[in-house]
């Protein structure tokens, strides 16, 4: 059985996003490895639920921007902590640790992009049991 080729190219509404749902979050993928032929890029709309976080972690080899649409973020950047707000956003270079928790009583709604999308290793390394 053959696939059809991707186009170079895609649209992406809300409705045709790859849903990834895990406990207490729901991630809306609009690009990624697999999506579109080749990408450097990945980008998501993350959902996270009053009292969710993405814990502690850092990107070895990417990049990583998070923009908040709606909601607050305490966000961590290494050992520093801002409340991000809609609007309010946050670059992170590569391997450098980072969490963003939803302290509030609202559903927190942000976008993350990452570069490159593909590399050698882990994507994610999860440090949370190192908190500072």
């Amino acid at each position: 059985m053959t696939t059809a080729p991707l186009p170079s190219w895609r649209f992406v509404s809300f409705n045709e996003t790859e849903i990834e749902t895990l406990p207490g979050k729901i991630h809306h993928w609009y690009c990624k490895p697999g999506m579109v032929p080749d990408t450097n890029l990945m980008f998501v709309r993350a959902h996270l639920m009053p009292g969710e976080a993405h814990p502690f972690h850092h990107h070895p080899q990417m990049e990583e921007i998070l923009y908040v649409l709606s909601g607050s973020a305490e966000q961590w950047v290494e050992r520093e902590k801002r409340i991000l707000r809609a609007g309010d956003s946050v670059y992170l270079p590569a391997g450098i640790v980072h969490g963003t928790y939803n302290t509030a009583n609202e559903l927190l709604d942000f976008l993350a992009i990452l570069s490159p999308a593909k590399s050698a290793g882990p994507m994610t390394v999860e440090v949370s049991d190192q908190e500072p």
